[in-house]
């Protein structure tokens, strides 16, 4: 998509269509989805979760997992370091205490069509990149064209809609749309970050390296140790710090990421004060890892808070492109063979609910039977989606938690049989006669005790399941790729679904490398439900065509469910502080500081590499 001169403008009946839309439409600080009014005013000082007089100042020190290539996070190559987003400021940015609502960030106002057909944003005239370079119209566009030319293929499939450009002054760019009604789009293309034209003029934007690169955020990369660590350094010349909605935000004067290859290892370096804050995903360790005298002093905090989001899938997925999973009875059978209640009972600690819905912890997943509102998406779709859509409620297999699950394992068996399998030799094999062998790509060493139970119970039935663990790198070139059998695999969802469901289930992603369509889905039914959701003129609609989505997905039983909670169990020194309210859809830990009156636990720490993180290409 190439911008047109602004003469085009002002051409024939193009300028008599834009003059009525204009008539209608208004600059606003802030959009929302269904263009409700916002929470804040244009007139607001700061969001209600910050602390607008926190401390700037100290050293933020947090971990990250496996290592890093990479300092482009835009392509589809590399493994991108931890918090390079920090680097690049965006169009807008959403608040964290609203479903979806976006305030102007480079853009001082944001002016949609009634129709949505057409957005304009009007660009802060102060903004400017790190070089002090004005951020103007330009590099909007040539942000747009390269990311959907040379960017990872989710941009196109976000952008899709787009049809041009245009800027139409240094300080005033329109989108405008293939089709009216896109509700989303305008704030899809809020989130856009906008980059330097004039920097990457003469650089390859398809090649990921470790260049520092050249943003407008109110974080520099101050110092890179290739698949080690990286440093962020606060930009005192950031032009957007007195903006109120950056007040609160960025105060720490310098974040560092230091990489572990094994989360075992990281968690006992946080707990020898090597790092600061640590999100805990395993509810075995937080049972039962922190009985340290640095916890009972109160000196590493230990905090659960609540998470208002919807939680999502997260499940074990089958690669539909493999043709053993392609029979729905053979994934079902498999689907009965996980033992949640144990699994909960003897790993976790019980703190964990099995996961039913898509969209989990939210009034969009369905339960019961559908309603007449579903009913009425549903049934043009009769004879092409499960049966059971109409007559069953969804439901997980459920066990007594002894470990002794024959009844699921008959249940299994049966379905297995139906779809032509049968014992051989005391093997499995398929309905071509071949042994049944699945392996299951892993790049987190705690799965594996979760994956050992699931191992026997399918090795009860001949299926022989090989756990395959590989380092992050050659996860992430595999997952592109499409080379697995079955992965640990998330499905996140916001307070409002929309083109990112494309993404996750439409047949158009299902080839794409890089899209999150890891089963690869190929169902026209499918397709029509997310177009309908992307469609939905109200919040009523969404709720309801995300209900009818939901019901599908379940019963084609493309994952596994696994298990979800509904807070973050966070744990953090106590020179650490946040705000006494925290946002409502997110941790917001760019709201966090550095108290001046606590020390840090290790003196120095902060500047010095921890001894026992993992060099590249090396094991701990």
């Amino acid at each position: 998509m190439m911008p047109l001169p602004c003469l085009r403008l002002i051409a024939g009946g193009l300028l008599l269509a834009s003059l009525s839309l204009q008539a209608l439409a208004a600059p606003q600080h802030a959009v929302t989805l269904y263009d409700e009014a916002p929470k804040y005013p244009a007139n607001f000082k700061h969001f209600d979760y910050v602390n607008p007089d926190a401390p700037k100042g100290g050293t933020f020190r947090v971990n990250g997992s496996g290592s890093f290539d990479s300092l482009n996070p835009f392509i589809n190559k590399g493994v991108p370091a931890d918090n390079i987003d920090l680097v690049y400021d965006t169009l807008a940015r959403n608040s964290l205490d609203e479903p979806f609502t976006e305030y102007g960030l480079l853009a001082r106002q944001i002016e949609k069509a009634p129709d949505n057909s057409w957005v304009r944003f009007y660009l802060r005239p102060e903004a400017r990149f790190q070089d002090g370079h004005p951020v103007r119209a330009e590099d909007v566009v040539f942000t747009f064209n390269t990311l959907v030319t040379s960017g990872a293929p989710l941009y196109r499939a976000y952008y899709a809609d787009v049809d041009e450009v245009i800027a139409e002054d240094p300080l005033r760019v329109l989108f405008k749309f293939k089709h009216k009604g896109n509700r989303e789009l305008p704030l899809i293309l809020g989130q856009l970050p906008v980059l330097p034209k004039h920097w990457w003029a003469n650089r390859d934007f398809t090649k990921g390296n470790l260049e520092i690169p050249l943003g407008s955020g109110p974080y520099k990369v101050a110092e890179v140790k290739a698949g080690r660590s990286v440093r962020y350094v606060r930009d005192p010349d950031y032009w957007g710090k007195d903006l109120p909605i950056n007040r609160g935000f960025y105060n720490f004067d310098t974040i560092r990421v230091d990489y572990y290859r094994d989360n075992t290892v990281a968690l006992e370096a946080l707990k020898a004060g090597q790092f600061d804050y640590w999100l805990e995903v395993s509810a075995k360790n937080w049972a039962t890892a922190y009985n340290i005298p640095a916890v009972r002093q109160n000196r590493l905090i230990r905090e659960e808070i609540a998470n208002g989001n919807p939680t999502g899938m997260q499940g074990f997925v089958f690669n539909l492109r493999r043709p053993i999973f392609q029979d729905v009875r053979v994934r079902e059978a498999l689907s009965l063979l996980l033992d949640f209640e144990w699994t909960n009972k003897q790993l976790f600690n019980g703190a964990y609910t099995r996961t039913t819905s898509y969209f989990e912890n939210s009034d969009m997943a369905a339960s019961g039977l559908p309603d007449a509102a579903e009913l009425k998406l549903l049934e043009p779709l009769r004879g092409q989606i499960p049966d059971k859509v109409f007559t069953e409620a969804f439901k997980n297999p459920v066990t007594d938690g002894s470990g002794m699950i024959r009844e699921q394992q008959r249940q299994a068996y049966k379905l297995l049989q139906e779809a032509g399998w049968r014992i051989q030799d005391d093997k499995m094999v398929d309905a071509q006669g071949k042994p049944v062998v699945i392996e299951f790509l892993l790049a987190q060493t705690e799965f594996e005790r979760i994956l050992l139970p699931y191992k026997r119970n399918l090795a009860d039935l001949g299926i022989e399941l090989n756990i395959r663990r590989v380092d992050v790198s050659e996860y992430i070139n595999r997952l592109r790729s499409r080379d697995f059998d079955m992965i640990v695999g998330g499905f996140p969802q916001s307070n409002s679904p929309g083109n990112e469901q494309r993404e996750f289930w439409q047949s158009a992603s299902a080839d794409k490398p890089g899209s999150r369509n890891f089963m690869g889905l190929k169902d026209p039914a499918v397709d029509t439900l997310v177009d309908g959701l992307i469609n939905a003129d109200s919040r009523q609609s969404l709720i309801e065509h995300t209900r009818a989505l939901d019901r599908v997905l379940q019963w084609g039983y493309y994952v596994v469910p696994n298990w979800h909670i509904k807070t973050w169990r966070v744990a953090y020194w106590n020179h650490i502080g946040h705000p006494a309210t925290p946002p409502k859809y997110d941790i917001g830990i760019n709201t966090w500081w550095i108290k001046p009156d606590v020390k840090p636990v290790v003196p120095g720490a902060a500047d010095a590499a921890p001894a026992d993180a993992a060099p590249a290409g090396e094991a701990p």
